[in-house]
């Protein structure tokens, strides 16, 4: 049996109020806050639940929604209705004034009503469960389970939320984080990192605010009428959990960062510069050559376990160059045109940026 409990927490005074607790075997498996039009800004708290779950065969009795009002300045949680679902609501997400709900293969766009959520319009096309979703503007992001990231955009004047774009390779999702309003980061559960981008002929032309349904309509590959763009590949070595776009200094540059199951914490930070890549690059091949690993495995067969490794410089093992002995140092730093002095600052230098 399960049973899930949640409340308020107020971080200035560590204090959690009014806690609830589910009954009857339910399971909470997502919330939210959403602004629904026509409430004067008021927020609400929308909770996903699942009763009698099992995984494996995975079975329930059905879902709900529960909408929440915040009351006595928001240390308490009014319950305002109970939205019966026939699937399992896995992801929910604020979109212009109306909630999306991801039911496993189906994804909902519903409105505040009186005594239920109103269900506006829904796409059933998704390939197998919806796991995360994220919006972009007008645009719609979501994690499929098993087929990678599917963009949609939601037509307001046919009412119809609209698949216009996905990725050609199938991905296990764990976690993703939309970085501008074409890219997004991602990651599966064999420990790769990626991102995937819509080109600038695909943007221009889902923007189009017309009536050239073919546009929408015509598939590719059995998928989406466009795809996306997959420009950065990484092997980290560990089910990533966690992914999000920051800066972890005031004024600092915006880094990726991300945690992993087994209790590492990362970050992808951008170079900014064709001289730093060039730099970095080539330390990194010469540290393939000088300084292989113990075991005798490749480096680079490493980082590319599952995909080639592309467009990412991995920053550990160019870290291990002050570890190396001097003559090794001064002979990687002579292919360099440096002395190692320089190439040590330019890895300080580069780790300052971030932290």
């Amino acid at each position: 049996s399960t049973q899930s409990t949640w409340g308020i927490y107020d971080p200035r005074d560590n204090v959690t109020h009014d806690m609830i607790e589910l009954e009857d075997n339910q399971a909470a498996i997502s919330l939210t806050s959403c602004v629904f039009h026509g409430t004067r800004g008021e927020p609400y708290l929308i909770v996903g639940t699942v009763k009698d779950l099992k995984p494996n065969p995975k079975t329930c009795k059905g879902g709900a929604l529960l909408t929440f009002r915040f009351t006595d300045d928001g240390t308490k949680l009014e319950l305002v209705h109970k939205t019966i679902l026939q699937g399992v609501p896995h992801a929910l997400c604020p979109y212009q004034g109306r909630l999306l709900c991801g039911v496993d293969n189906v994804l909902r766009l519903y409105d505040l009503g009186k005594r239920k959520l109103l269900r506006k319009c829904e796409n059933k096309n998704l390939p197998n469960c919806i796991t995360h979703i994220h919006r972009q503007s007008e645009r719609i992001y979501v994690g499929d389970i098993s087929e990678s990231i599917h963009c949609l955009r939601y037509k307001r004047s046919e009412n119809v939320l609209a698949i216009i774009a996905d990725n050609t390779t199938p991905r296990w999702m764990t976690c993703m984080c939309p970085l501008d309003y074409s890219t997004v980061a991602g990651a599966d559960k064999f420990g790769n990192i990626f991102i995937s981008r819509l080109g600038a002929n695909v943007s221009d032309d889902v923007d189009l605010d017309s009536h050239r349904n073919w546009m929408w309509d015509r598939g590719l590959l059995n998928g989406a009428p466009q795809k996306a763009e997959e420009i950065i590949q990484f092997h980290v070595g560990d089910m990533v959990t966690s992914l999000n776009l920051t800066s972890l200094t005031p004024g600092g540059q915006e880094v990726i960062l991300y945690t992993t199951l087994m209790g590492g914490v990362g970050c992808l930070a951008p170079i900014q510069s064709r001289d730093d890549a060039d730099f970095f690059t080539l330390l990194e091949m010469h540290l393939r050559q000088e300084n292989p690993p113990l075991c005798g495995r490749d480096h680079l067969s490493y980082r590319s376990y599952y995909f080639p490794c592309k467009d990412v410089i991995d920053g550990d093992f160019c870290a291990l160059f002050t570890t190396l002995p001097y003559a090794k140092q001064k002979s990687i730093a002579e292919e360099l045109d440096r002395q190692p002095e320089d190439v040590c600052k330019r890895l300080e230098d580069m780790r300052n940026k971030v932290i």
